[in-house]
């Protein structure tokens, strides 16, 4: 995934989840709001002071001109845009380890009273693919909610059923970062997410974890991270 118009800044406020005070390099002195595009708390990146990279939007019509896409947090470079992952997943796919260059790729596609990010059909096979982006980092270990989620405990229940009738189903977990030793589930932040992902698991759907490579103008999909369910 490819970003342009990039601009480095520092992270001044977040006066709400939608929007943030940015100080940009380029413009010593002049405060700018920033659209954030990722609704989590992010409290242990979102701090006073730190550097973040912002995307400059060409769109005369909106009420933000740039979006926070990259916080940088020590020597890591944190990538924060909640809609990248589904676009990364779905560049990986064919590349992945899981199906074939010929496998048709599908976004959005509804099953039960959930829509699924990827729907996947390789020759014979027909899967379900639900992506979560991470950005929570801990002394090298990813966890995810940052927050209790109900809507992600409904979709593991819906992956559930996807293979009680017959299809495969994976949850993917795309690491926004580099230097992560493991994956586990917030169980201190939200229990229920982590015991029916344990369910899941039980239940044959396939718990995957996968960091990136992140710079100031690309994410992409790089290695696979061990997943710590217990």
């Amino acid at each position: 995934m490819i970003y342009n118009n990039m601009e480095e800044g520092v992270f001044l406020s977040r006066p709400n989840r939608f929007i943030a005070h940015i100080e940009l390099d380029s413009k010593k002195g002049n405060i700018e709001v920033c659209h954030v595009k990722n609704t989590g708390r992010c409290k242990e990146l979102l701090i006073p002071g730190t550097k973040v990279i912002v995307q400059r939007s060409d769109n005369p019509n909106r009420k933000t001109k740039y979006d926070l896409i990259v916080v940088k947090k020590g020597d890591m470079m944190v990538n924060m845009d909640s809609q990248a992952p589904n676009t990364v997943a779905a560049e990986w796919i064919k590349k992945s380890p899981y199906f074939s260059t010929d496998a048709v790729v599908k976004r959005e596609v509804t099953f039960g009273n959930s829509r699924f990010d990827l729907y996947v059909e390789d020759g014979g096979r027909k899967a379900f693919i639900e992506v979560k982006g991470v950005t929570l980092e801990e002394d090298g270990i990813a966890r995810f909610p940052d927050a209790p989620t109900e809507r992600g405990i409904k979709h593991i229940q819906e992956l559930i059923r996807c293979r009680e009738e017959g299809y495969e189903a994976y949850l993917l977990f795309v690491i926004q970062l580099k230097g992560i030793s493991r994956f586990e589930p917030n169980d201190r932040t939200h229990p229920a997410f982590g015991e029916v992902l344990r369910e899941a698991a039980t239940c044959g759907v396939k718990i995957l974890a996968y960091d990136c490579l992140v710079d100031s103008e690309s994410l992409v999909i790089d290695q696979e991270i061990p997943v710590k369910l217990n």
